[in-house]
């Protein structure tokens, strides 16, 4: 094997080009060509070494020999398609299971890498095989270097279609699930991270908790200093969320105009007043003057926090009144406090 090396994903860098043969001239061949044309290339001697290098440099695409020593390329390309499933599946077991979410996500993480077959082997069969194998396509030696251009050409175009496909579903992703403003989760994405969670935790019978919280004499606060002051002052209190919900499975949401919510999977009670405890501290620490406040002469947050152990009886409804309820007794014992109904 040689000349790999992990590369960047830099815009900049033209295609990566790994090709996989086990006869040198070939190799050297192919080599030349391609960087004639301005790619990058890495060059291996067999299909073991082609899975090795393919998970190490990620390329853009794969020229694949069919007849090799070790491993063929028909079984390579077998395992290139696997590697792809896998990924998906991987990427699909950490999303939430709500159809349209998956609908603009799952384009983005099926990246099958295009595999161009290059071989001796002409006949039907072996045609046939390689496609059924997962090539993208298939050339015959000798090499026709024309032919060979204009379907690198063709695949490289292929992939990069993806990529932008990718780009804009992000992009929609983004807008349908994320709140404009704070950059936070959106009610939307709320509620299906709640429901998906709900299942799953009882599925394990394992402890949801979540935290209510609202800001306190907002809108005196808007009525005083403007709005703008006020988006701002919703984004600080929204970052501040974000920094204290520490795991990854955690949920930070803008539930509304001036509430906030934290989804947090697998946390029982003392966690998530734990939780509570840093985010009313970390609200403190951000000084907002507020001088329309009755309580405090800075913004200051109130909350309710709940705990359930999920079960088929309840719902999570359920959660969320026993969260709102603890935040109308935050606000009528004096706000700029939390309670937990637990």
């Amino acid at each position: 094997m040689s000349g790999i090396s992990p590369f960047s994903n830099s815009k900049q860098q033209p295609p990566l080009i790994l090709v996989a043969d086990d006869d040198k001239s070939v190799r050297v061949f192919l080599r030349k060509a391609m960087e004639k044309e301005g790619y990058r290339v890495v060059e291996v001697n067999d299909g073991k070494q082609c899975l090795d290098a393919y998970e190490t440099i990620k390329p853009d695409i794969v020229l694949l020999d069919a007849v090799m020593p070790v491993m063929d390329g028909f079984t390579c390309c077998e395992h290139l398609l696997q590697i792809a499933k896998n990924n998906l599946k991987s990427a699909v077991e950490t999303f939430d299971t709500d159809s349209t979410l998956n609908n603009t996500v799952i384009p983005k993480i099926w990246e099958h890498t295009p595999i161009l077959m290059i071989t001796c082997l002409d006949d039907e069969e072996s045609v046939n095989r390689a496609f059924d194998a997962g090539a993208t396509d298939y050339v015959t030696k000798p090499i026709h270097l024309p032919v060979l251009r204009r379907r690198l050409r063709g695949l490289l175009k292929q992939a990069q279609v993806y990529k932008q496909l990718e780009a804009a579903n992000q992009a929609l992703e983004h807008l349908a699930y994320v709140d404009g403003l704070t950059e936070l989760a959106n009610r939307r994405r709320f509620d299906n991270y709640l429901n998906t969670q709900w299942i799953n935790l009882v599925q394990k019978k394992s402890p949801l908790s979540m935290i209510l919280g609202d800001i306190d004499f907002f809108k005196f606060y808007n009525d005083r200093y403007g709005h703008p002051a006020g988006d701002i002052c919703l984004q600080k209190v929204g970052t501040v969320l974000s920094l204290k919900a520490q795991k990854h499975q955690d949920l930070v949401a803008r539930y509304g105009g001036e509430e906030f919510a934290v989804i947090m999977p697998y946390t029982p009670a003392f966690g998530a007043v734990h939780v509570a405890e840093m985010i009313q501290a970390g609200i403190k620490d951000l000084q907002i003057v507020h001088d329309r406040s009755v309580v405090s002469q800075y913004v200051t947050l109130s909350m309710g926090v709940a705990t359930i152990v999920p079960t088929w009886e309840s719902s999570p409804s359920d959660l969320i009144v026993q969260a709102d309820k603890a935040l109308y007794q935050a606000k009528a014992g004096g706000r700029d406090r939390f309670v937990s109904s637990s």
